[in-house]
This record gives C-alpha cells, sequence and structure tokens, in this order.
C-alpha cells in the first residue's frame, strides 16, 4: 500500500536569523507533492525571540487538501483569502470563507480541505518558541 501524497512544510530552525524585507509570491517556486497543492513559503527560519517561524500561502484546487489532519510542535494559524471549504481542529469541523482565520495550540490536530467549486487560497503562519523541540507528534 503507498501514502498519497502530502504537501508540508517542515520548520528550519538552524539557520541564519530570517532577514528584515518583503517576498512576493512570484518570485517562489511552487512546492507540492499532494495533487492539485501548490505552496509558497516566504520566510522559513529562527528569528530573534523564536526558534522558527514558516509562513507563506497555499492555493488548493477544488477537492484538494495538502495533507490530511496532522498535528505538529509548533502553533499555527491560517487565513483564508478566496474559497470555501473546512477546517478542522481538534475534531471540530467548520466551513470557512474569505476572512476566516483558524489558531490552533501546538500539537492539535488540525486539517483543511477545499470542497467549494473554484481554488482556495490561505495563508499560514506556524511558530515555535525558543526552547521547544521542533519534532512532528
Amino acid at each position: 500500500m503507498s501514502e498519497a501524497a502530502i504537501t508540508h512544510i517542515d520548520t528550519i530552525t538552524d539557520a541564519p536569523l530570517l532577514a528584515d524585507g518583503v517576498i512576493a509570491y512570484e518570485s517562489l517556486p511552487a512546492v507540492g507533492a499532494a495533487p492539485g497543492t501548490a505552496a509558497y513559503v516566504h520566510y522559513n527560519g529562527p528569528t530573534g525571540h523564536l526558534s522558527t517561524l514558516c509562513t507563506g500561502m497555499c492555493v488548493l484546487d477544488p477537492g484538494a487538501t495538502p495533507h490530511p489532519p496532522h498535528r505538529h510542535p509548533e502553533e499555527e494559524t491560517m487565513i483564508v483569502a478566496t474559497g470555501t471549504g473546512i477546517i478542522e481542529v481538534d475534531g471540530v469541523t467548520t466551513q470557512v470563507g474569505p476572512g476566516a482565520i483558524m489558531y490552533c495550540a501546538a500539537n492539535t490536530l488540525h486539517g483543511i480541505t477545499n470542497t467549494g467549486s473554484t481554488p482556495m487560497t490561505f495563508f499560514f503562519s506556524k511558530w515555535l518558541a525558543k526552547g521547544v523541540e521542533a519534532q512532528s507528534v
């Protein structure tokens, strides 16, 4: 039995501190293995106050999900910009559209799926406080 393709962005903790500035997604390569998923990672690395900050955007085709619901040690937010879908947080599934914001604490089960008929774009940020191990659970 083969595993389904997933799009998961691992956080980076062992790099130079992130530099101030602005990064447009057009300058970034799309990453993703899950069908119908394109992720763009704007920043990924340590800051003066965090072990890591990983932030970017993801575009999901209708019916697509970047990965099954999962957990990780980073806290995370997702902000829906366009499209509609569902976000699951700790076993609760919520219908979402533009302007919806998800927050989940570290190691909380969560996931997102485009259930609409048009592409869904969301922005994500996940971070880890200094002194916390960056290992997925």
